[in-house]
């Protein structure tokens, strides 16, 4: 009898893994080379973000220094990159305003203990639960508070101190627009053309440094008047982070105490997040509790070494992972070269002027807006919709915490309206079961022995909301034999929400990626309803929808022959 494997193996890092199980010198230069190309793209790209958090280019360079090599050392991802990333602007920004650089130190550590401890009680799980409306709301709300903290940069507008309120930010813009820079527009507007020219015509080059080379030397050689790193911060100290252990004002714990759960809060789920996006493009699966505790020490080294909070970066991982990287060597690889970089490259970054770093940060902002998925929800149920426009407002406008606290209260109130008149039809069936049938049941029900070669099939009970839609990851994963196609038997689901249909697009996503072909079986109205008001009813791995299993069977048999030719 096999017995379940001891509690501490929830908190093995990843490295220790690999190392165990062998380690090649092939795998050394790949994630070497994989390491070096993400290190290429977040030099300029941590620099901007610790400007545009309210403190100096150094801080953002260390950050990524010192949390990226704990995160990927200690962390429950293989290809999971950390460091600053941007969602964190709105909240460091504040922060920095109203309590000073020793307060956002104080809430970084205070933010890495939280992070610490919620791994250790094991509620990586319970972070991954969070409703998709409510997520896309604060990321696009953080968007557009990163797009409005670069105008002053992208423009050049002689603004002393910028106020941390959107209402009050917009006024202040109004009043010194007449005043601004040309020379600072035009080099932001040139060097946001060549970041998008090179994404589309040279993706593979990292066209974030580029675009920041190509403004330093334009800068130089026709001696534009523009602000640059070193005529505003002076020079970058080419030198290695120096520890120093913070004086901690306890008076000010609990004034500071909601800000260090935002950070905690922003850094656990977006970690998670970037750590499932991750899994989806490798085929692994991370430990997610690890992955917390991983984030915890991060953060409290970052403090200790006086940087930025810090979490897992989506657009860096996938850079990653898009490089060959392997194993979490490549994370630590691509700290050991941003410190090179830093080292060696110091004297040079005081010529970048700031119009670039704006523009490298307007390009963040756009891609962290998800414009298409803002859209696509907006077609989701109301109460939906309702969900994520109230969070993005609230981001906007008044607080992330607040944005948040909001939405996940809408969220549940939604779900359980939505669960009462449901929730007993299936009170005693698991939610995601494999398609087996009762043994109960006569041989000539045996719906199982009835699939064709290449068919899989698997069932659906109850309702697919937010809180189980993620649970769809994990059925490809039951199959060693990639089949050709598959039917998702949806009779027994009720509702979809948009997460559950977000879930079903991304599933779809993924079989697509594996040449594998859907029919969905037996869905009720309200699901197709939902599917189709966010166009997932078109999706190209999408071979159709069948009335009942034998309709499906039709299909499948037909759609599985070697000579169907669909691709």
């Amino acid at each position: 009898m096999s017995s379940n494997p001891p509690v501490w193996h929830l908190f093995v890092p990843k490295l220790f893994t690999t190392l165990r199980r062998g380690y090649s010198v092939d795998s050394l230069k790949t994630d070497a080379l994989a390491g070096l190309t993400v290190a290429v793209v977040a030099l300029p790209l941590a620099m901007a973000l610790a400007i545009a958090s309210g403190t100096t280019p150094e801080k953002g360079l260390h950050t990524a220094i010192i949390a990226g090599f704990l995160i990927s050392a200690l962390g429950g991802s293989r290809v999971q990159i950390g460091g600053p990333t941007a969602a964190f602007i709105p909240v460091v920004f504040v922060v920095i305003q109203q309590h000073g650089y020793g307060g956002l130190i104080l809430c970084t550590l205070l933010a890495g203990l939280m992070l610490i401890a919620a791994g250790l009680l094991r509620l990586g799980t319970l972070m991954k639960y969070m409703p998709q409306p409510v997520i896309t709301g604060f990321t696009a709300g953080i968007a557009v508070s990163i797009f409005m903290s670069q105008v002053k940069d992208a423009l050049g507008l002689p603004i002393t101190q910028l106020p941390g309120e959107f209402i009050q930010r917009v006024e202040v813009y109004a009043e010194h627009l007449p005043s601004l820079n040309v020379w600072a527009a035009i080099t932001c507007g040139a060097c946001l053309l060549l970041i998008v020219l090179l994404r589309r015509w040279r993706p593979h080059w990292p066209g974030l440094l580029i675009a920041v080379v190509a403004g330093a030397l334009a800068c130089s050689l026709f001696d534009m008047p523009l602000a640059t790193i070193g005529s505003q911060f002076g020079s970058i100290p080419s030198a290695l982070p120096s520890f120093e252990f913070p004086h901690i004002p306890f008076d000010r714990t609990a004034e500071l105490l909601p800000a260090s759960l935002t950070i905690a809060f922003l850094a656990g789920v977006e970690s998670l997040l970037s750590a499932v996006v991750a899994d989806g493009m490798t085929g692994g699966k991370h430990r997610s509790n690890a992955e917390l505790v991983a984030q915890g020490v991060a953060n409290c080294g970052s403090a200790l070494f006086g940087g930025l909070p810090a979490t897992g970066a989506i657009a860096r991982t996938a850079t990653n992972i898009r490089s060959g990287a392997r194993t979490p060597m490549a994370g630590v690889l691509h700290a050991l070269f941003l410190l090179l970089f830093m080292l060696l490259l110091a004297p040079l970054m005081r010529y970048v002027p700031l119009a670039a770093l704006a523009a490298v940060l307007l390009m963040v902002a756009w891609n962290m807006s998800e414009i298409h998925r803002f859209r696509q929800l907006l077609k989701s149920p109301k109460g939906d919709a309702a969900v994520l426009l109230v969070t993005f407002a609230l981001t906007v406008a008044v607080d992330l915490t607040v944005a948040i606290e909001v939405g996940v209260v809408m969220a549940a109130f939604l779900f359980m309206h939505r669960m009462s008149g449901v929730v007993s039809m299936e009170s005693e069936h698991r939610w995601v079961e494999q398609d087996v049938d009762d043994l109960s049941r006569a041989p000539s029900d045996n719906q199982q022995a009835r699939l064709p070669p290449g068919v899989a099939a698997f069932r659906i009970s109850g309702p697919l909301f937010f809180a189980v839609a993620n649970r769809l990851d994990d059925v490809l994963n039951q199959y060693p034999d990639t089949p050709r196609v598959f039917i998702l038997r949806m009779r027994q689901v009720p509702l979809v929400d948009a997460s559950g249909a977000t879930a079903i697009g991304q599933f779809l996503d993924r079989c697509q990626r594996s040449s594998i072909k859907v029919i969905l079986s037996g869905a009720a109205p309200q699901p197709i309803a939902v599917l189709g008001s966010m166009h997932i009813n078109q999706h190209p791995a999408l071979l159709g929808f069948a009335d009942d299993f034998e309709h499906a069977l039709a299909l499948a048999d037909q759609a599985g022959r070697p000579d169907a030719g669909f691709e």
